[in-house]
């Protein structure tokens, strides 16, 4: 395993725990209410989400595209 794929897994995983926060957050009271009267979540809930797929996506890329370089 190279360097960019153990960057890659590691990515991946705070993606995913990023993902779980901003599940769990979105699923809270205060957060439903905010939801119902606005319209959207929070900025908190909404960075958590985006930020979350958005490292889980590239970590998986970086998995992915590491597989095709073997040194």
């Amino acid at each position: 395993m190279n360097t960019q794929q153990i960057i890659g897994v590691l990515l991946l995983v705070g993606g995913v725990v990023l993902l779980y926060f901003g599940y769990q957050a979105s699923q809270s009271l205060g957060e439903q209410v905010f939801e119902t009267f606005a319209g959207r979540f929070t900025d908190e809930t909404t960075w958590y989400l985006v930020g979350g797929a958005a490292a889980a996506l590239g970590g998986l890329v970086m998995i992915l595209a590491g597989r095709g370089s073997r040194s």
